[in-house]
């Protein structure tokens, strides 16, 4: 039968034996007042009681005489608990009620109800919930800890002393806006080499309410930060690269193979991947990431510019600094952002020019050197004279003259032309060989050191080598030899 069915008849029942009390209360009225006699008042037979009806989270675990049955089981149970979680507040944890209901003959059953609810009942902490956008990430022991891991969390990415500097801030402007004030802070001002963080923040809202949890399912601030730093596991894609296998990508995102197999269904252990697959993984992402928005003053430099001017007082491929540059200096304020220490984005506020830079200025020649000779050779050394002239020497011919006792040993080219050869020839030592186009050949020998190279374009009196004593020499001259047409030909006679 229902509760409410027995209620009913127990109420009936109340009704009758009121009616039947109020009839003898008459009778034994008028039997006094007949008789004369005075007499107390007849109570009735059994006095009404009340009992409680017990409901835990909206389910009937049956009745009690006494509130203090539940209330006593509800102590004992938090009194348990409260020996290891002594610094907790702890509660139960389901929605106990009672409904009370008086009765003649009261029926209940403390012992099943308290069994019943023993078995049941747990024991909770009262509790700081934390949630990250529309997710919880855990409970704390009071609001004080909560704040700490955000604030720890924070301090990952930016040192505590700006954290408490931007809250005081922050403190102060609410308290100027209850205030009235408009009067507008100035900003601090950025001297070079400063760098001034200038906000914090979090790219989820994070908000705390009360709540209850089980004492050993609370967390530390230090197993808050761990968690908060390592995040939740979402699925990602990994591109493969080369000499990638399934194994190593399943162990860089800590993964069975197993595991990564049944995420990726499309393949199995023996599948070749190629490069540039894509793969699907598990991998930690951050519950909230960390803006950091920061001011800073550098010094940068300015690259100078290189000038140049052509001049035809040089010949072509000759290059000469006029001036040599110098860079200048500027002041650069920049507002950088990161995102969990990375940059994200560099923007240029402000530059001021401190030091202009000075251009480097080169004179490039434009003079082209005619290839054709004159025909009218030049003295081929600097001072010295014929030590040995053209004609028979030693019982052989002398094919050139040679040139002794210079005022210095530079080998000056005796006319326009093209080197033809330069290098190691013989008897004749180091030697040069210019081609005039105009049907004759000068020829340089015994020298120490050469400055050109074939195919060379070079000026009548330049320095072409140094006079040396290579090959077969007696000591150090320069050998020099005419042609014309083939024809040798004494050098004297060309020589102006």
């Amino acid at each position: 039968m229902s509760y409410r069915k027995n209620k009913q008849n127990r109420n009936q029942l109340f009704i009758n034996r009121r009616n039947k009390f109020r009839f003898l209360k008459t009778a034994t009225v008028s039997l006094c007042l007949a008789l004369g006699l005075t007499i107390s008042t007849v109570h009735a037979e059994e006095e009404v009681k009340t009992i409680y009806h017990v409901y835990m989270d909206g389910t009937y675990l049956g009745k009690v005489n006494d509130e203090a049955v539940i209330q006593n089981i509800i102590d004992d149970k938090i009194a348990e608990e409260s020996k290891e979680y002594e610094n907790l507040d702890l509660t139960i944890g389901e929605d106990l009620n009672y409904v009370s209901e008086k009765v003649f003959s009261p029926s209940y059953d403390n012992e099943a109800v308290a069994k019943a609810l023993e078995s049941e009942i747990s024991v909770m902490a009262e509790a700081i919930e934390l949630k990250i956008g529309n997710e919880i990430v855990g409970y704390f022991h009071d609001q004080e800890t909560a704040d700490e891991v955000i604030q720890e969390y924070k301090s990952q990415y930016v040192d505590e002393e700006d954290l408490e500097r931007l809250e005081s801030e922050k403190d102060q402007e609410e308290e100027d806006l209850d205030e009235s004030e408009v009067e507008e802070r100035p900003e601090p001002s950025l001297q070079l080499g400063d760098t001034i963080i200038s906000e914090v923040l979090l790219t989820e809202e994070i908000t705390t309410s009360e709540g209850e949890i089980a004492p050993n399912d609370l967390l530390t601030k230090e197993e808050g930060l761990t968690l908060l730093e390592k995040g939740t596991l979402e699925e990602k894609v990994h591109q493969v690269s080369e000499g990638e296998v399934l194994g190593g990508i399943a162990s860089k995102y800590e993964l069975s193979m197993e595991k990564l197999l049944e995420i990726n269904p499309s393949i199995t252990e023996d599948t070749l991947i190629q490069i540039g697959q894509e793969i699907n993984v598990m991998d930690y992402e951050p519950f909230v990431d960390v803006i950091v928005k920061e001011e800073t003053l550098v010094e940068e430099s300015i690259n100078y510019e290189t000038e140049v001017i052509e001049s035809d007082d040089l010949y072509k491929g000759e290059e000469k600094v006029q001036q040599e540059g110098k860079d200048g200096k500027k002041e650069v304020h920049y507002v950088i952002e990161t995102v969990n220490g990375f940059e994200e984005k560099k923007e240029k506020i402000e530059e001021t020019v401190t030091e202009e830079p000075v251009n480097k200025v080169i004179i490039k020649g434009t003079k082209v050197i005619p290839s054709r000779g004159t025909g009218n050779l030049s003295w081929p050394a600097v001072g010295g004279y014929v030590s040995s002239k053209m004609g028979e020497r030693w019982g052989k011919m002398h094919k050139g003259i040679d040139i002794a006792r210079p005022s210095n040993r530079n080998i000056l080219a005796a006319d326009n032309g093209v080197i033809e050869s330069a290098g190691y020839s013989g008897g004749y030592g180091n030697k040069i060989v210019i081609n005039h186009n105009n049907g004759m050949k000068t020829i340089y020998a015994h020298l120490a050191s050469m400055d050109v190279k074939v195919g060379q374009t070079v000026e009548k009196g330049k320095k072409i080598g140094v006079m040396g004593s290579t090959g077969n020499s007696t000591g150090i001259h320069l050998h020099f030899e005419v042609y014309e047409n083939g024809a040798l030909k004494d050098p004297l006679d060309y020589i102006r």
